[in-house]
């Protein structure tokens, strides 16, 4: 079975990364959470999740793909070195990294964007603009390994993205 990380911090979408979380399980993968640490973290609603790994103890060889959910929990993931440094390997090694919502400050913080066709929240849209993005408003956008959707409504599209992509 082929790993998949799920990143996860304070503040997270609970709909953008359980719906994932899931989707990746009925599909065969093992979802694996990776936090700043191995903590427990809450959704913008109280729920909580475990990490199963800290980033620093994390590496990009193990995985076949990156999934970034949104909510406020991106902005807690680009402080840690260590989860953005994550973002950039993974995503350097050719392998899907799959952003939503806010998600797209952690591709702007791991410096992958530029040049890129992109969407995430429209309040974001400055941001990965000002990485070196070429913005669209669309349900889903790929651009070579990088997935990227704007709300929880575009979930389904982004997953059939993604996991098209890890096959």
């Amino acid at each position: 079975m082929s790993k998949v990380a799920v990143l996860v911090a304070e503040m997270y979408n609970e709909f953008e990364l359980w719906y994932p979380y899931y989707r990746l399980m009925e599909a065969g993968y093992e979802p694996v959470l990776v936090g700043p640490a191995a903590a427990v973290y809450s959704s913008k609603m109280g729920l909580p999740a475990k990490a199963d790994v800290a980033a620093r103890d994390a590496s990009a060889d193990e995985f076949a793909g990156l999934i970034i959910p949104g909510g406020y929990a991106p902005d807690h993931m680009r402080r840690d070195p260590a989860m953005v440094d994550l973002v950039r390997k993974i995503s350097a090694t050719g392998k899907p990294v799959a952003a939503i919502c806010h998600a797209g400050w952690m591709l702007a913080s791991a410096e992958v964007v530029a040049g890129k066709r992109v969407t995430g929240f429209f309040a974001i849209k400055d941001d990965l603009i000002h990485a070196g993005a070429k913005w669209e408003d669309a349900e889903v956008v790929v651009d070579g390994n990088l997935i990227t959707s704007r709300q929880p409504d575009d979930l389904p599209a982004f997953m059939r993205e993604f996991l098209k992509a890890l096959a």
